[in-house]
């Protein structure tokens, strides 16, 4: 959210982008990828587990804002509609990825077998092996997402990833900012519960 207010601050606003392209400027749309390409991939990376897969989605989500851009009315933030048609792109995705199977790994969540400990992360401190300890770390936490229902996942994603406030999330989500809260504590308490089946309470201390 800072890198696109600090691109507010120092270039066009998203509303002066919007409307030099619809007078024909397709350069504002280049200085609109740039201004979102990060957040646009992160978002999708986060939401799928997957870096190509995201790459793939990232680009269909700029086309599809391509193609919609001259018909966006300002009735919302320029953000707001970004992330909005992200998140349908991931829905659709990650259905379509559920329809033909394709995520064949063990559910994090999934009752460990009796000869099997839970699984575990190592941690000495921080040493020339550390970005080992945060990459496993941020594997587990992507699968443990992966587990969650579409409006947990989406929610805990939403605040606790990309960072927006709750008046951002309900006016993405069309919620009361009280429903945004309480979802949240929910979709929060549930993923402690499915990563606690696999890491030791010191681990994450």
């Amino acid at each position: 959210m800072m890198a696109i207010l600090l691109a507010m601050v120092t270039g066009p606003s998203d509303a002066e982008l919007v409307r030099r392209f619809k007078e024909g400027d397709r350069e504002a749309y280049a200085e609109f990828v740039r201004r979102y390409q990060h957040r646009v991939y992160g978002l999708c990376y986060r939401w799928l587990g997957d870096e190509r897969i995201a790459e793939e989605v990232a680009q269909d989500v700029f086309l599809a804002l391509y193609k919609a851009m001259g018909r966006f009315r300002g009735d919302a933030q320029l953000s707001t509609w970004v992330y909005r048609v992200v998140i349908n792109h991931c829905k659709n995705r990650r259905l379509y990825r559920m329809r033909r199977r394709v995520d064949r790994h063990e559910p994090l969540d999934g009752a460990p077998r009796d000869d099997e400990p839970p699984r575990q992360i190592a941690w000495e401190g921080p040493g020339t092996d550390s970005g080992t300890h945060r990459s496993e770390a941020e594997s587990l936490v992507h699968e443990a997402l992966d587990q969650l229902e579409e409006d947990q996942r989406q929610i805990i994603v939403l605040r606790d990833v990309e960072d927006l406030s709750y008046q951002e999330i309900g006016d993405l989500l069309e919620l009361p900012r009280g429903t945004v809260k309480s979802r949240l504590h929910r979709a929060r308490a549930q993923l402690a519960r499915v990563l606690q089946r696999h890491i030791s309470q010191e681990d994450v201390l």
